[in-house]
């Protein structure tokens, strides 16, 4: 008897060390947990020019950041991206007809919903709202009056055929932002303008590496996008490197980006410098 009662305290004494030490690591693996996720995150960039999709959106240099929350899952994203510049731009007041200067000035928001490593959805509403005040008209920041042009909103999808190969298609949706063509009877039908991209990265070492990308834009109902001037173009070709620079022991991500337009005949490089 006196065997099997020491048996069975030494039984119990185990199983209470074994579940305080199970609780203590599961506690622990908890508070890693909640550690290690961080919901919310911020980044700045300056860059000596904006581009966007074959256009030049702004010529001077740009300070651009982001706020965005992140789900656990990493799968749901949702933030905010704006820019604004250090120089200015002109544009035309229609109501004296003289030009004045205007600051790049952006506030986007954006969503995306990664269902796989390979496929996400994205929904972006563009508010790039530069010299509206300046050129006479109201500035109405949650205005997506077609004639204005400077809100609208883009439904994109992205795949990634392999890890290095991603297949990108944005369609604007109801025409925002000039999006448009005017009729005979001064109506105006929407082109609802699709961009189509393959961006391929196609070399990589420890500290850079190099992309190619070839994009178009069409519309299946009208004579002009908001990218061209035609039904469809190919309006961005071009390549990005990007290399991680080590200042004092700090690495300092910096992409430069070659992008040439073949309908507008215009080709520049930029550079985007991620401060953090």
């Amino acid at each position: 008897m006196k065997n099997c009662k020491l048996f069975s305290f030494k039984n119990i004494g185990i199983y209470m060390g074994l579940s305080i030490l199970f609780g203590v690591n599961l506690s622990q693996a908890q508070n890693d947990s909640l550690v290690s996720y961080k919901p919310f995150s911020v980044s700045a960039h300056i860059k000596n020019m904006h581009i966007w999709h074959g256009f030049v959106v702004h010529s001077g240099a740009v300070l651009a950041t982001s706020l965005e929350f992140n789900s656990k899952n990493e799968k749901f994203t949702f933030g905010f991206w704006g820019g604004g510049s250090f120089a200015t731009t002109d544009v035309t007041n229609k109501n004296t007809g003289e030009n004045v200067s205007a600051y790049y000035k952006e506030l986007s928001i954006y969503t995306k919903y990664r269902f796989s490593d390979k496929f996400f959805i994205e929904a972006v509403t563009h508010n790039n709202y530069t010299g509206v005040e300046e050129r006479g008209d109201k500035l109405s920041y949650w205005s997506y009056d077609k004639t204005q042009g400077y809100n609208f909103v883009d439904l994109n999808f992205g795949y990634n055929v392999t890890p290095n190969t991603l297949l990108y298609l944005a369609t604007i949706i109801n025409g925002g932002a000039g999006d448009y063509e005017i009729l005979n009877d001064g109506s105006l039908k929407n082109s609802w303008t699709h961009y189509f991209e393959i961006n391929s990265k196609v070399w990589q070492d420890k500290n850079s590496s190099l992309s190619v990308f070839a994009g178009g834009a069409w519309s299946f109902i009208t004579d002009k996008t908001f990218y061209t001037e035609s039904s469809g173009n190919i309006i961005n070709v071009g390549t990005t490197y990007n290399k991680n620079v080590d200042i004092k022991g700090y690495k300092l991500p910096v992409d430069v980006t070659l992008m040439w337009n073949p309908e507008a005949e215009k080709a520049v490089l930029q550079l985007d410098i991620t401060l953090f």
